[in-house]
């Protein structure tokens, strides 16, 4: 089975968010609604710090502390994933965008891949190990062209 096969069925607005946490027996806060509008507008990697600090503009009283138990309900439901990108602090994604990632241990970019491209480590792990990997929750680490090639130029001076 394909990595991407596995992709969650993470609704798709912030309405189906909140009916499936009612579902599951949890609240639609106001917290929680402001922090999913915040996931869908922005569409990209935020740590729960850079979440908290969105969320409380718009809502000075609510605690770094909600934010992260918040994102942590959402990740058991399937909504939002979380990802190791090098050394810095997990960051947080909607899990409908479900991909790899890649980051420059040079630069600090990090490339969404598609999980198709770990297919071959997915089936090699398993075979040799019988061990599946998600790798969605971590980054591949190396150098990206930009830096690669600057090295090159460098180490030809």
């Amino acid at each position: 089975m394909s990595v991407e096969s596995r992709q969650s069925s993470a609704p798709a607005r912030v309405d189906e968010v909140l009916a499936r946490v009612r579902e599951a027996g949890g609240r639609a806060t106001t917290s929680r609604r402001i922090l999913l509008e915040r996931l869908f507008a922005e569409g990209s990697h935020k740590t729960a710090e850079e979440l908290a600090h969105e969320v409380q503009r718009i809502a000075p009283d609510v605690h770094l502390s909600t934010i992260y138990r918040n994102l942590e309900e959402l990740e058991r439901l399937g909504v939002v994933t979380h990802a190791h990108l090098g050394h810095g602090p997990a960051t947080y994604h909607l899990a409908t965008e479900t991909h790899g990632h890649l980051s420059c241990e040079s630069c600090g970019a990090t490339l969404e891949a598609p999980l198709g491209l770990f297919d071959g480590l997915a089936e090699a792990a398993r075979a040799a190990f019988g061990f599946e990997i998600d790798p969605r929750h971590f980054a591949v680490l190396g150098h990206c062209a930009a830096c690669r090639a600057r090295e090159a130029g460098a180490e030809a001076d």
